[in-house]
């Protein structure tokens, strides 16, 4: 049984940091759905993970999450975009996925950022400057989920195997 609960645990966790670097692959909830299946599931005879180690998994994966969902928008932010450009730019990105693909969502959110900050008046460098930090952004809390995931395997076979 401890086989296929660790089985199950590890294909979470590896898929999770597999599905970082996908769009709309939600990372951080795979690696907390890993470390929980191992946590609920594994019998008493399996090395222990622990209710610290769990919160703390589930902690990491949240922060994930976090970096997934707020990154793009928070650097839009930044960069000087207006709320209302956040909002359509995250329709859009969603929306081009299906059409386009991942590429959509980076070329779409761009295009969407500078259409939006154009529109609302300001002057073609601030808004292609909203644009640059936008897609800046996207990529950063790609790099950062992948990272959160990873450590979160790399932690989890720590103290399963080697702690």
């Amino acid at each position: 049984m401890v086989d296929l609960v660790t089985v199950l645990a590890l294909v979470l966790l590896v898929g999770a940091v597999a599905g970082s670097v996908v769009p709309l692959v939600p990372a951080g909830p795979l690696s907390v759905a890993g470390v929980l299946v191992y946590f609920l599931f594994a019998p008493p005879s399996a090395p222990s993970l622990g209710v610290g180690w769990l919160v703390a998994f589930a902690l990491v994966g949240t922060v994930a999450f976090g970096v997934e969902h707020l990154g793009g928008p928070l650097a839009s932010r930044a960069g000087g975009a207006e709320t209302s450009t956040m909002v359509f730019a995250g329709v859009a990105s969603l929306v081009l996925f299906f059409v386009v693909g991942p590429l959509g969502i980076v070329l779409g959110t761009v295009a969407v950022v500078l259409g939006a900050e154009l529109r609302a008046g300001k002057a073609p460098r601030p808004a292609v400057r909203a644009a640059a930090y936008t897609v800046v952004g996207m990529l950063a809390s790609s790099v950062a989920q992948f990272v959160l995931t990873l450590s979160i395997l790399v932690a989890f076979l720590v103290v399963v195997y080697v702690v």
